[in-house]
């Protein structure tokens, strides 16, 4: 193909690019309307765009192929391509992206963007629809997007017109961005190559919410007149550490995390009293039970039996929609966390705290932390999941990046692992199984110089195995600690707790290993603690990724146990 032709296939002319004007202005020029919206995705951060290829979107795979600075993640199922663009906006606070063919493609599209979705990530999916012409026929794959897509979309889109699709890209992004939420845009396939002369728009400076000054007094008021207050943190605080440390001693409360916040505070603070919930301290209801003011920090989590009946409730969030609905309170304060935090500190400055109330803090953490000792104590074979979830702690790095899968061994990581740095990701309000290995991707895509591991059961790495060929197709340096028990633990323990019978409980598991070394991983099966240690000790830091096959005993989560 000569240039002329290559230019005229790309919507691009000699006479329509013209270079900038005098005074600096871009002049606008005709290219691909694929091409503008890769213009428009690099100018608001975007540098990976995970999915699988199709039909309807070969006009975008082939302007990606054009250029360099935005990567195709080509992955081995679309939903797989979704929970990595939801991993990466929640590890990142960037826009994730994600694309798809029509029909199927958009489908298998869904799980990751409900996962997005309620968790509040910013993911915006792009995906191909039919042909101009034959929209809204009997044609091959399709269907009516924007009905499949309201459940787990904040907005969702078709465009018709090639300069309609900037500005419905445009508007995608600023809304994902905005109301922290997923958006989708339909581009019909023959689209992508018509030409467009709209010219690409930078993304807006995103304003910084100043916190209400007499709802901050209010607050300051509240917490100043408790004598037993507790404190709730969520993951949105994970860079104001030392800020939330100092208010919660200048408070005396005792620190509590929300499901998946592990790392924020490092496990040894004598305030911190772990999570709540499932998977967290079964000590710290009745501490929350008793208290009479709780502070809740970037957070809506707040499971039943945990709530205090007769406590005034503060709730701060940087954005609206992080307030959430789920528990009513006395103040809300809408504004940027480290402003938050700083005012209420100045507000808190000379506070004297109750003097019997961090006695009652000691008290369940020492109780929590003599049950973790017994809890994890045993080294028998097959391994203790809470004996795995230690020894993966002892191993890791400070500032590793763990991706956790939806399961039993995920409650025993939040109950058991004693944390520092480390940065958790995890399908906090979804709960889909299968999301560990896929956020282990794309964490270690976005984090390449610090480790990624990925703690899964055997079930949720039976859902996405494939995708150990994408890891190694990227040569990325990821390990994965498979807990092999041989069963869906959680579904086991749930049912026998109902006295139901356990019906579609055991797996059938192939010799991951094997699967693994197949894939071009490293893998070893470990079936003591010692051949786990050593294990760690010999693949963390390598150059390929590895997967550790735990031989683990079928232990009912205490929780769980009638």
């Amino acid at each position: 193909m000569n240039e002329n032709k290559r230019k005229e296939r790309n919507g691009m002319s000699d006479i329509t690019a013209t270079p900038p004007s005098a005074a600096g202005t871009a002049v606008p020029y005709s290219r691909s309307v694929a091409k503008a919206m890769l213009e428009q995705l690099r100018l608001w951060g975007v540098r990976r765009v995970y999915g699988v290829t199709g039909d309807a979107i070969f006009g975008l795979m082939d302007a990606l192929a054009d250029q360099d600075q935005i990567a195709f993640i080509a992955v081995k199922h679309e939903s797989a391509a979704a929970l990595m663009a939801s991993a990466e906006a929640k590890l990142t606070g960037g826009l994730g992206v994600c694309v798809a063919q029509t029909g199927p493609g958009l489908a298998n599209l869904i799980v990751g963007l409900g996962d997005a979705y309620l968790d509040n990530a910013p993911v915006l999916a792009i995906t191909g629809q039919s042909p101009l012409a034959k929209i809204g026929t009997p044609a091959k794959q399709f269907i009516d997007q924007q009905v499949l897509m309201q459940a787990v979309a904040g907005y969702s889109r078709l465009v018709a017109d090639p300069d309609a699709a900037m500005a419905g890209l445009t508007e995608a992004m600023h809304r994902a961005r905005a109301n922290l939420t997923v958006s989708h845009l339909s581009v019909p396939a023959d689209l992508f190559g018509l030409s467009t002369a709209v010219p690409a728009k930078q993304p807006p400076a995103p304003p910084v919410a100043q916190p209400d000054t007499e709802a901050l007094d209010q607050a300051a008021g509240m917490m100043r007149a408790a004598r037993r207050p507790m404190m709730l943190a969520g993951c949105g605080l994970r860079h104001e550490r030392d800020s939330l440390l100092k208010l919660a001693e200048a408070w005396g409360c005792g620190l509590a995390l929300a499901y998946g916040a592990t790392g924020i505070v490092p496990d040894d603070h004598p305030l911190l009293l772990n999570g709540l919930g499932e998977g967290g301290n079964p000590h710290l209801d009745e501490l929350f039970r008793q208290a009479d003011a709780v502070l809740v920090l970037e957070s809506d989590w707040w499971p039943e039996g945990s709530v205090p009946q007769g406590a005034r409730v503060i709730r701060t969030a940087s954005h609206p929609a992080l307030l959430g609905l789920s528990r009513p309170a006395e103040t809300a304060i809408v504004g940027d966390g480290s402003m938050v935090l700083k005012q209420l500190i100045e507000r808190m400055n000379g506070h004297p705290a109750n003097p019997s109330w961090p006695e009652a803090i000691r008290r369940c953490k020492r109780a929590w932390q003599a049950r973790r000792e017994r809890e994890a104590g045993s080294r028998e074979s097959p391994l203790h999941p809470a004996g795995i979830v230690q020894a993966v702690g002892r191993a890791l790095d400070e500032d590793a990046v763990i991706a956790l899968d939806e399961g039993d061994s995920t409650l025993w990581f939040l109950r058991c692992f004693r944390a520092r740095k480390q940065r958790v990701l995890l399908s906090n309000r979804f709960r889909t199984m299968g999301f560990g290995l896929p956020a282990a991707i794309a964490a270690k895509l976005c984090r390449p110089e610090q480790q990624v591991v990925c703690l899964t059961g055997d079930g949720g790495l039976g859902m996405v195995m494939a995708e150990l060929l994408t890891a190694a197709r990227y040569e990325l340096a990821i390990g994965v600690i498979a807990f092999r028990n041989d069963s869906l633990q959680m579904e086991r323990d749930k049912t026998a707790g109902q006295g139901l019978r356990p019906k579609g409980t055991e797996l059938t598991n192939p010799d991951f290993v094997r699967v693994a070394e197949a894939c071009g991983w490293a893998a070893r099966r470990v079936a003591s603690l010692r051949q786990l240690e050593e294990a760690l000790e010999h693949y963390l830091g390598g150059s390929r990724p590895f997967l550790l096959e735990a031989d683990t005993a079928r232990v009912p989560f205490p929780e769980f146990q009638s």
